[in-house]
């Protein structure tokens, strides 16, 4: 099912990026972050509710908290500095380089979550590195 949900966030993923260059066009690109923000936060309390996840809430550690207070700043800067750089460049080149998360990804991974690196892992991150470098030149 995982495989599913991966999928699936690719395509809402490229879609973001398309619909999101559209969309700035003539917005100053803090403002269009900010109302996309808002439309994420609108539908991510309608599913806690649809699905009824609320009364988990309470049990939230502290620890959790903070990694998700974090990881919720990370996102932020990431959607500021995207929309900024897909509002001065083409999406064609903006996107492959915002995709170079994957590689810092599978290195913080190894890093901080002591992931296994294999070298699987290490062609995969090369390849990305070089297929990004080719589609930005």
């Amino acid at each position: 099912m995982w495989l599913l949900f991966a999928a699936l966030s690719a395509v809402f993923a490229a879609l973001t990026s398309i619909l999101a260059k559209i969309g700035i066009e003539n917005v100053n690109s803090n403002l269009a972050t900010a109302i996309r923000t808002i439309v994420v936060v609108i539908m991510a309390w309608g599913m806690v509710f649809l699905t009824h996840a609320e009364s988990g809430l309470s049990e939230i550690s502290r620890k959790s908290w903070i990694f998700l207070i974090l990881s919720g700043l990370a996102t932020g800067a990431s959607w500021l500095c995207y929309y900024r750089a897909l509002q001065l460049g083409e999406a064609s080149k903006v996107v492959p380089i915002d995709k170079l998360s994957v590689v810092l990804t599978l290195i913080l991974a190894f890093i901080f979550l002591h992931e296994e690196f294999t070298a699987k892992s290490l062609i995969g991150c090369i390849l990305i590195g070089a297929g990004t470098l080719i589609m930005v030149i």
